[in-house]
């Protein structure tokens, strides 16, 4: 029976801290990476990966509570959700969702095949492997947390639909992070990057730290915490939101075990 993990209070300083850094709970992220990839996931690319996506969260519902505070409402709505990415495109992720849900229907598009007929809308059917899509309820409870250290709640409809964003972007991160480990480093990624009016330049972080993504070491079969930021980099195009992300992920490893 392998060794059961230290727990937080019984850890340094530094690691205690990096497990409070996330709602999302590293046996939820390594479940996640176990339907998309078998390789090895470590300890300090769980947590990396848990700490993007309690970043991404915590800015999509921090940007609905704006857009909630505005009419003197604390209980988000779908809509509110809507205002928060229409306000700030870094916000647009975990896009897999949208088809799936009420909020975005009708704004996605219509597609028509090649005779001009609309393609119905996709059917949820069962398959063998959970989907991010059907596995999106795990991530609710981490949701609220977040909603309630923001001093919102939401309605079920946005929760669930926070529920599938986070889902869909932590599977994509899994998947990316996997890509890099075969392909030994970043070999595709956005070279745009926003800048909002006001907004300084690109760091010297994310100067040093991307061109040093490009090519990994270390075994071809674990997912580690570089090959996380690496997928980080690819999963969010640029923008205060991405640097932020590798940012608070480098913070919640610092103290954190390799393995």
């Amino acid at each position: 029976m392998p060794t059961q993990p230290i727990r937080p209070e019984c850890s340094g300083s530094g690691t205690a801290a990096a497990m409070d850094v996330s709602p999302f709970k590293p046996s939820l992220v390594k479940a996640v990476f176990r339907d998309v990839t078998s390789m090895y996931v470590s300890r300090s690319a769980a947590w990396a990966a848990a700490s993007v996506t309690r970043t991404v969260l915590t800015e999509i519902i921090d940007g609905a509570r704006r857009a909630a505070a505005e009419v003197a409402r604390k209980k988000l709505i779908p809509g509110d959700l809507i205002s928060a990415i229409d306000r700030n495109v870094e916000l647009e992720v975990g896009n897999k969702w949208y088809d799936h849900s009420p909020t975005f229907r009708g704004l996605t598009g219509v597609l028509y095949d090649a005779e001009g007929v609309i393609v119905p809308s996709r059917q949820r059917g069962r398959s063998a492997k959970p989907s991010a899509v059907v596995g999106a309820h795990r991530f609710e409870a981490g949701v609220k947390k977040l909603l309630r250290s923001q001093g919102v709640t939401a309605v079920p409809a946005m929760v669930r639909d926070l529920d599938g964003i986070a889902s869909v972007f932590l599977t994509d991160l899994a998947r990316d992070a996997a890509m890099v480990v075969r392909e030994g480093g970043v070999k595709r990624s956005s070279t745009v990057t926003l800048m909002m009016s006001g907004e300084p330049a690109s760091s010297p972080y994310l100067k040093e730290s991307l061109p040093a993504l490009s090519t990994r070491r270390g075994d071809a079969r674990t997912v580690g915490k570089d090959d996380v930021l690496a997928a980080t980099t690819i999963q969010l195009f640029g923008g205060n939101l991405r640097q932020r992300a590798l940012t608070e992920a480098r913070k919640a490893t610092r103290n954190t075990w390799a393995g």
